[in-house]
């Protein structure tokens, strides 16, 4: 089990939160390390995070965004981040080559796991046609940084070893979404992902982020406002 932190947490953490999956990562985060919070839902397919109110917790307009006192967090990754020092748990042994691993992995997960799969839902599932040189180059990535990830796995039963640690949260946030990028049979392919997100859901602190998205009657409909909200760029063709 993780050791707690001395670091005394004086103010309620406020996760700004949608149920995709960067802000998914994050709530794993603050369920595992028994840090209160408070869920303020902003629902993306209703263009909640364009209001001028969340946009100056963050100004890239995306969730999740966190303040935690008086200091204001927003991207996923910089939020693990943030949290792991805080607290001090789920992180590798302080030392230069187990925290170069970490950085290593987390950030091959920001730069290349989530753009690639986020980007691939996109054009499979949303973009207009023509479509198909989009979604072959961002299937042929996505399923290549899977890949990636599910060798590391072949040798280790976490990213980072034998230990589980906010890499492996980073990871099960995106592997949620694989059968609905990837396809229903990505799992034959991909055996040591499909582990890890198992074994993760498995833990109660996952059931008790999962739980959070019935809380809020958060929008289904991909209908064209939703559409506009979640893609803007579309004016400029219609332009």
């Amino acid at each position: 089990m993780p050791l707690r932190h001395p670091y005394r947490r004086l103010a309620l953490i406020k996760l700004y939160f949608h149920p995709s999956p960067n802000p998914m990562k994050v709530a794993l985060y603050l369920e595992e390390a028994g840090l209160p919070y408070e869920v303020v839902a902003v629902d993306t397919r209703k263009g909640e995070q364009h209001d001028a109110a969340f946009v100056a917790i963050n100004p890239n307009a995306k969730t999740p965004a966190m303040t935690d006192g008086d200091v204001t967090v927003f991207d996923s990754t910089a939020m693990l981040l943030h949290l792991a020092e805080q607290s001090g748990q789920f992180l590798p042994a302080n030392a230069p080559a187990e925290r170069a691993q970490m950085y290593s992995w987390l950030l091959f997960v920001a730069s290349g796991i989530g753009p690639y799969t986020g980007q691939l839902v996109h054009f499979k599932h949303f973009a207009p046609e023509p479509k198909d040189y989009a979604v072959n180059r961002y299937d042929f990535e996505a399923w290549r940084h899977w890949s990636i990830v599910d060798a590391q796995l072949a040798k280790h039963r976490w990213m980072l070893g034998d230990d589980y640690t906010l890499v492996d949260m980073a990871v099960w946030g995106w592997a949620r979404a694989i059968p609905f990028a990837l396809g229903a049979d990505a799992w034959d392919r991909l055996p040591n992902v499909k582990r890890l997100l198992d074994e993760i859901n498995a833990r109660p602190a996952a059931a008790r982020a999962e739980a959070l998205k019935s809380r809020h009657a958060f929008k289904t409909e991909m209908d064209d406002d939703a559409r506009k909200a979640m893609f803007p760029q579309n004016a400029r063709l219609a332009a």
